[in-house]
């Protein structure tokens, strides 16, 4: 990088070297007439400067700081004006070919070279000194400046002004040149030699303007005293000495600028003495000069006296000036050391405060354990006073050997090794109290304001107290107490590691109560809280600290038992389990019984993780449930196969449900006086594309579990709903056909169902009278009030409600007279046993029941005539089953209801 940006200053620069080689063995040649080199010497002149010229302005063009580009702008000005200057003179010698006369246009321009100039340097980035240092910088630019005079008096102005000019405006002008180039040298010099100076940091551009600068005041000068005494002749060292100034200047005017931190550090370490001996080489300059000339003219003349006078008053002001500056350096010296004394003893204070009042112990001990230092913090931390312990082993603060053998093992492996940091815990029972305590150990035995092991102590006993809390409530059951599902999880998986060795047994028993939603439904969840930890105490009653009790979630338990129990021990203890929990509850002074169903299963080779052997005991739990026996099972491997067979279900429901793989069909219901049909009952069938007909005693529960009944049965719903609007205008009915759906208890729990089912009936245009909703007395009895309230909105619509199965629960009587019933349908297994003499009495008190509370009753099941006969008998009024027909077709059934009404058309009643 740094090569590809002094690319083109490198070709400048070869330009420049090569041109003025060849320009200086033109103006000195001798083989070519005078004309020729005369010609050359001016033409190659007015050129440099005026390349040097353009291209200070070009540069000052650029984006830099204000500074830089006024620094150029004038650079490039002046050049341009020496420039104009030399043009007039050409113009004299080689066009007129007369002598250029002591007074002519081309003075302007080369005087004018000289304010521009001190007008750039002015504006050159100088740093910023503070007041002492400027006023220093003042005296030795004075300085230098009364010895450049002196110099240029002696060699140039003296010789001008006893030479004489025609006028006094010709003689100032010939003294202008050379106090011009003795005001510019001064600048120079100040600028270039001073402490914050151009050379200190070592600027190139900067730098090489300046030499260039010293060669062009050097050239006026000999071109001066040259033109005085009458020796000045064109192509001489005087124009070559010009042409390299503005030639470097122009080279100068290529360079970019360096940041700051490029600054060479050989560059920047000069400036200092530079900065010294400046004014002290201004001196011996001008006393050498003044000595010189005293030997030459043998006497002083008064300028050169006042000059030299000058320069040692300014000699003796700089002195003092730097007497007083080193005067204030020192007092601000002292000041700073007084502030950091104060700072070093406030800081010594503070840290001694909060060592004192620290929550941390700090101890000093020696190689040996012999305690040296002991914080005040000891006292509170620990128990200990310091001055009792400051001289003692430090095992006298440990109080247990154990813990004592353990810290000096650490104490002499961080000795070992300077700055050596060992870590650790322990507990120390100091003062009769156990702390644990954690450790820092830091070797500063090589330190001589220490000369110790330093022990930082930090009681974190608090902190170990809060986390053996925190981690016996993550692993244990807020309710209960007992273990919870984590922890559970935590042991089985243990005791599945190690299935390889010696007590490889391990038996999983996964139960749930039964019938606990009733309570947290009637009684609330605050009993149900208390029954949870009453069912928690009566199993580890029964269990023991023979295997570990937790609390699973909800109302489950699980135990696990390790080592190799038998099939009759684990069955006795699901007993004892069962039958602890077949004991009434008493709560608020009743008793409430419940149940458990207990899963078992065992680890077995081809168990795979405990997971799998947590799953088992859940599926024979669900099986245990499903026996109703309120019992235990064992689990069997085709237990899974079922449950894969009901995932596999489940997922062709889900299916079926998005491909519209589900049809409805109708079972007629007769009024049984005329064996008309008065209403259709809509059931829902599957048709599996490679089971064939699924019964819905299969489908249906699985839609239950999954809720997927939810959106089934609002299919169901809505498609009766269309097909009965259809039916209105054949039904032989004249009252209307009767619609009716089955509801399940799962879209009962469903929030919005009541605006779904208005929904419905709108979009179908079917009358609400028309549709009727059946239920099953499992139903009415889970989440009474809910379930009462809803009830209560959907017959607000004006929609008729049915309990189906009637007689086959436990507690319809008890809720019939509570819920908004309208039709009672008598279950098909007391309408089977009518023909044979059964039944007979509970099918008559239902009918009556029914109507004493003015409830229609519908019996199913209907398959033989005689026991149609003995329903009419009983009073029943409306009847169904495949005596009149099985369920079919929504077209076949249309068929039904045309041939009805035409009966009725052609046979009046």
């Amino acid at each position: 990088m740094p090569n590809r940006r002094y690319l083109p200053v490198s070709i400048v620069g070869l330009f420049a070297v090569i041109t003025t080689a060849a320009w200086i063995a033109v103006i000195r040649s001798s083989t070519l007439p005078e004309s020729v080199t005369d010609l050359a010497s001016n033409l190659g002149q007015g050129a440099v400067s005026l390349a040097a010229g353009l291209a200070g302005v070009l540069r000052s063009l650029r984006r830099a700081p204000i500074q830089v580009r006024r620094f150029w702008r004038y650079v490039g000005l002046a050049c341009l004006s020496w420039t104009s200057g030399q043009v007039v003179w050409s113009v004299y010698e080689q066009i007129l070919h007369t002598e250029v006369p002591p007074l002519s246009l081309a003075d302007l321009g080369y005087l004018l070279f000289v304010p521009l100039l001190i007008t750039a340097l002015l504006c050159s980035p100088l740093a910023v000194a503070d007041s002492a240092r400027q006023i220093r910088g003042v005296l030795d630019g004075m300085l230098v400046a009364s010895s450049a005079l002196l110099v240029s008096w002696i060699l140039v102005l003296r010789a001008v002004l006893d030479a004489g000019s025609e006028s006094a405006l010709t003689m100032v002008v010939a003294l202008a040149y050379p106090i011009g180039d003795a005001v510019i040298i001064t600048i120079v010099l100040y600028i270039g030699l001073g402490e914050h100076g151009l050379l200190s940091s070592f600027r190139a551009p900067y730098f090489l303007t300046g030499a260039g600068l010293v060669a062009i005041t050097v050239a006026d000068s000999a071109y001066i005293y040259q033109a005085t005494v009458g020796s000045y002749a064109t192509g001489g060292f005087v124009d070559a000495w010009w042409f390299v100034g503005f030639l470097i200047i122009m080279v100068a005017a290529f360079l970019p600028d360096e940041p700051d931190n490029a600054t060479p550090r050989h560059a920047r370490s000069t400036s200092p003495l530079t900065t010294l001996l400046l004014p002290y080489i201004a001196i011996g300059i001008a006393l050498l000069s003044s000595g010189l000339d005293l030997i030459a003219t043998g006497h002083s003349d008064l300028v050169v006296f006042w000059l030299r006078t000058a320069v040692v008053c300014l000699l003796v002001a700089r002195q003092i000036a730097t007497l007083l500056e080193n005067r204030a350096l020192t007092r601000g010296l002292e000041a700073r050391v007084q502030d950091r004394t104060a700072e070093l003893r406030t800081s010594r204070e503070r840290f001694a405060a909060l060592v004192a009042h620290s929550s941390d112990v700090t101890m000093v001990l020696d190689r040996e354990g012999t305690i040296t230092y002991l914080s005040d913090a000891s006292n509170r931390v620990l128990g200990l006073a310091p001055n009792e312990l400051i001289g003692a082993h430090i095992s006298a603060a440990i109080g247990t050997t154990a813990e004592t053998a353990a810290f000096l093992g650490a104490l002499r492996h961080t000795a070992e090794e300077p700055l050596r940091v060992h870590t650790g815990s322990s507990t120390w029972s100091s003062g009769g109290t156990a702390r644990n305590l954690e450790l820092t150990l830091t070797n500063l035995l090589d330190n001589p304001d220490v000369s110790g092991i330093v022990l930082n102590i930090h009681n974190v006993t608090d902190r170990k107290e809060l986390e053996n809390q925190l981690v016996h409530q993550a692993f244990h059951d807020a309710l209960t107490g007992m273990s919870n599902r984590a922890h559970f999880r935590d042991r089985l998986e243990r005791a599945f590691a190690d299935r390889d060795s010696a007590a490889a047994g391990v038996t999983v028993l996964f139960m749930d109560l039964d019938g606990f939603k009733t309570i947290n439904d009637t009684l609330g969840h605050g009993a149900g809280d208390a029954v949870l930890r009453e069912v928690a105490q009566r199993i580890i009653a029964v269990v023991g600290e023979s295997a570990v009790v937790a609390r699973i979630g909800g109302d489950e338990f699980g135990i696990l038992v390790e080592g190799s129990p038998d099939h009759c021990f684990l069955a006795d203890l699901a007993g004892r389990i069962t039958a602890a929990l077949n004991e009434p509850f008493r709560l608020d002074g009743r008793e409430m019984h419940l149940g458990g169903s207990i899963g078992i299963a065992n680890l077995t080779a081809d168990v795979d993780s405990a997971e799998q052997l947590l799953r088992n005991a859940d599926l024979a739990m669900y099986e245990a449930k499903t026996a109703r026996t309120g019992g235990y099972a064992f689990f069997e491997p085709a237990m899974h196969d079922g449950l894969v067979e009901r995932v596999r279900l489940e997922e062709d429901l889900r299916a079926a449900l998005d491909a519209d793989g589900f049809e409805v069909h109708y079972q007629p219901l007769f009024a049984l006086d005329s064996q008309r049909v008065t209403g259709v009952e809509a059931l829902l069938r599957w048709n599996h594309p490679t089971r064939g007909l699924v019964s819905p005693v299969e489908f249906i529960p699985a839609a239950e579990s999954t809720g997927l009944i939810r959106p089934l049965g609002l299919w169901v719903l809505e498609s009766a709903c269309r097909q009965g609007r259809a039916w209105q205008g054949i039904a032989p009915d004249q009252d209307g056909l009767k619609i009716s759906v089955n509801l399940s208890a799962r879209q009962l729990d469903q929030p919005d169902l009541v605006d779904r089912i208005a929904a419905i009936l709108e979009q179908t245009g079917l009358p609400p009278c028309r549709l009727v909703l059946e239920m099953t007395e499992g139903v009415l009895m889970e989440n009474t009030d809910s379930t009462l309230q809803i009830l209560n909105q959907i017959r607000n619509l004006g929609i008729r409600l049915a309990i189906d199965d009637f007689g086959t629960g436990y507690s319809s009587l008890s809720y019939l007279h509570q819920f908004p019933v309208d039709i009672l349908k008598i279950d098909r297994s007391f309408v089977q046993d009518l023909a044979a003499g059964r039944d007979t009495a509970l099918v008559r008190s239902i009918v009556q029941l029914a109507q004493s509370l003015g409830l229609e009753t519908v019996a199913e099941g209907i398959e033989r005539e005689q026991e149609l006969d003995l329903l009419r008998l009983l009073g029943c009024t409306t009847g169904q089953g495949y005596y009149f027909s099985r369920p079919v077709p929504a077209a076949t059934l249309s068929q039904i209801l045309l041939r009805q009404r035409l009966e009725r058309v052609l046979v009046p009643s």
